[in-house]
């Protein structure tokens, strides 16, 4: 009898190994899902051709991100590991928070702040929220509040970034920012912060934000920045910088979007005690999604540096730019776009040690998104 039993039971956890052993393993994300905390990344892969050394004749950096290992004397032709990032977050719409944003590869040489090692590895953002019904503040270092573009590249229309987000505007700030909903369409912004890209204060002036968004239908909606403070300006002599930045948004149809962003800022002490550096530009980019596979954006934009403060060049700078993105699923995406930017100077230096007038660029990128 005590046999027939353990033969049973033997039998009967036989039969239930298989069972158990498909069972369903809950997967990292899912868990992480369920505590409330998100966990999302990339890897941003590309090939930059240029028929310029990809250098201005002063050596300034003609593109701020896709060709980054520019070299007098050689054109730029290199395949690049853009960025590869993770995003930790947990904000809930009720109390304490937290985001962490990692990011390595040759961007993160760009856009490192002030203070922090200029290395291929990045603390992108960094910091506490705390949300209480309309009211969301945040604390650390938080990316820009202005600009049409962003640091993360699948947020992105194009491959390359536009002379703007390169040169018109900051990338991160270090400080604390409010944001207040208004109402569901309207959101207002204000904050304080150690300056531009400025992890570390390195005048001890405090730089102010003020912003706001409003989204009156679903076909239109308008954001706006405001930055002022004392920034240092190439003498290494403190003076005020002030940026204003517009994004106005058009939704034509599900398919089609057209976006525009206008900057205009000035610098005191910039070059010479006294002097008042000034930049302006806009941009403007049509988005057509043929079908959930294939997208097109073109952009163009005008840039002028109307004393050479951002570029080392007193120009005026334009760009065209057309992207095609293919998506063979909701993780890859495939991308190919030509440029060409033209300045009114002899601006772009060439492999022979000419200068041009014009720069051409192809680029190929392969994003894995998770």
């Amino acid at each position: 009898m005590m046999k027939r039993k353990l033969l049973n039971s033997l039998i009967l956890a036989a039969l239930a190994a298989p069972v158990l052993a498909n069972a369903a393993v809950p997967t990292l994300t899912e868990v992480l899902d369920a505590s409330g905390v998100s966990l999302t990344g990339y890897i941003d892969t590309g090939y930059t051709s240029l028929n310029s050394t990809g250098l201005f004749t002063t050596g300034g950096a003609t593109r701020v991100f896709d060709a980054p290992s520019a070299a007098a004397g050689k054109n730029f032709n290199s395949f690049n590991l853009n960025q590869a990032a993770v995003t930790i977050s947990k904000l809930p719409k009720e109390g304490a928070g937290g985001v962490i944003n990692l990011t390595t590869g040759q961007d993160a040489k760009v856009i490192a702040s002030n203070g922090a090692p200029a290395s291929q590895f990045d603390v992108t953002q960094a910091y506490g929220s705390y949300a209480t019904g309309p009211l969301t503040v945040i604390f650390g270092k938080f990316v820009t509040n202005s600009g049409a573009e962003v640091i993360t590249s699948t947020a992105n229309p194009n491959y390359s970034r536009s002379i703007l987000f390169g040169y018109a505007i900051p990338f991160t700030h270090t400080g604390a920012r409010v944001s207040y909903a208004v109402s569901d369409t309207v959101s207002l912004l204000a904050g304080i912060n150690n300056g531009w890209d400025q992890v570390s204060d390195m005048n001890t002036s405090k730089t102010v934000e003020l912003g706001f968004s409003a989204a009156p239908s679903k076909m239109f909606a308008l954001a706006g920045s405001y930055y002022g403070g004392k920034e240092m300006g190439n003498i290494a002599i403190n003076g005020n910088r002030s940026l204003l930045d517009l994004v106005a948004t058009i939704t034509a149809t599900d398919q089609l979007a057209f976006v525009v962003n206008y900057d205009n800022a000035s610098q005191d002490n910039a070059l010479i005690v006294g002097q008042k550096a000034k930049w302006n530009g806009l941009a403007a980019y049509a988005n057509y999604a043929i079908n959930d596979s294939w997208h097109l954006s073109l952009r163009g934009e005008t840039f002028n540096d109307k004393d050479g403060y951002r570029t080392g060049v007193v120009q005026k700078w334009k760009e065209a730019t057309l992207t095609a993105a293919y998506l063979p699923s909701k993780s890859l995406e495939l991308r190919a776009e030509v440029r060409k930017d033209s300045s009114d100077q002899l601006a772009f230096q060439q492999s022979d040690g000419s200068a041009k007038k014009s720069q051409n660029s192809l680029g190929l990128q392969a994003m894995y998104k998770f």
